[in-house]
């Protein structure tokens, strides 16, 4: 039996891919939060709470896209103390579309990316391992103030090969 002919990685199509994957779970994550706990601050953070803390992903993302992302329109930042769930969800979508934006301007300067030597895969690294680090708060969070997230639906934060299907992957 002859084997089948794999087609070429296309490096950047992967990371669009991946990086609206890391999206998704950003956004189950939102869904999944009980609205009760989003401005209460946990015992170990008086500093941040679940809202400054997606509002602090996102304007992260910002800071990227500005550094790195010439061209690339930005949206608007979110007000730390204001923002609302739905509010966050709408900013990291679109934070995220002009993250696929930059992948997109880095892959057709084959993987360089203004102001970040190391490249776009390790950008996306970097990007990736800090949103995972305060997600990983988020959840220790809501279980401190009395809302841990229910076992079984909290699964699918970690389920990244379904929720890279849900994307279209």
């Amino acid at each position: 039996m002859a084997a089948r002919s794999a087609e070429p990685l296309d490096l950047t199509r992967s990371l669009v891919r991946a990086w609206r994957t890391n999206e998704r779970v950003n956004q189950v994550l939102l869904e999944l939060l009980d609205p009760a706990v989003w401005r209460s601050f946990p015992p170990c953070s008086r500093r941040r709470n679940i809202a400054t803390t997606f509002a602090h992903i996102h304007n992260v993302r910002l800071m990227r896209l500005k550094m790195s992302g010439k061209g690339i329109a930005l949206p608007e930042r979110l007000e730390r103390g204001e923002v609302t769930p739905e509010e966050a969800s709408h900013a990291l979508a679109a934070s995220s579309d002009a993250m696929v934006a930059l992948i997109e301007q880095a892959g057709a300067a084959g993987g360089r990316v203004t102001g970040y030597a190391a490249g776009i895969v390790l950008l996306l690294l970097a990007a990736v391992n800090h949103e995972a680090h305060h997600r990983g708060q988020i959840t220790h969070w809501a279980r401190e103030l009395g809302s841990p997230l229910e076992a079984e639906r909290a699964l699918r934060l970690w389920e990244w090969d379904k929720l890279w299907k849900e994307i279209g992957g």
